[in-house]
């Protein structure tokens, strides 16, 4: 059997903080999700997404240490329906929405309008769309 990709984890300090961030960002999590210590959510693919609290991690990783902000090692990508989503997303998500700025919109040389914010745990969340 080929492994599959199932799952893509996330340490997070603040379960809510971190579920109502991503709550913006479209995926469907329960509000009662806020007060567990491990919470999942599949999307339209089946490709699930966890979320595990420090205190989870350490259960059986005693020596885990949180990396800075910003030198993740792994990034999630949210498609957006337009360049004007991607600027209105990330203005919300960096200032109302629970995230920090860490790089505004830009037109990229790769022809999409693409930004990036940080999570509350200081993850690389980045926002792009196709530029007409």
């Amino acid at each position: 059997m080929t492994p599959r990709l199932d799952m893509i984890g996330l340490v997070v300090s603040d379960m809510a903080a971190s579920l109502a961030f991503y709550r913006r960002l479209g995926l469907d999590v329960p509000a009662e999700a806020d007060k567990e210590p491990h919470v999942e959510a599949t999307g339209p693919g089946g490709l699930r997404i966890g979320w595990d609290t420090v205190e989870v991690i350490r259960s059986f990783d005693p020596e885990w240490k949180r990396p800075e902000p910003g030198a993740d090692r792994v990034g999630l990508a949210f498609l957006c329906d337009s360049p004007a989503e991607v600027d209105a997303l990330y203005a919300e998500l960096s200032t109302t929405g629970g995230g920090t700025a860490h790089r505004e919109p830009w037109d990229a040389f790769w022809g999409q309008r693409y930004a990036i914010v940080l999570d509350p745990d200081g993850g690389a969340v980045s926002l792009f769309a196709a530029n007409a």
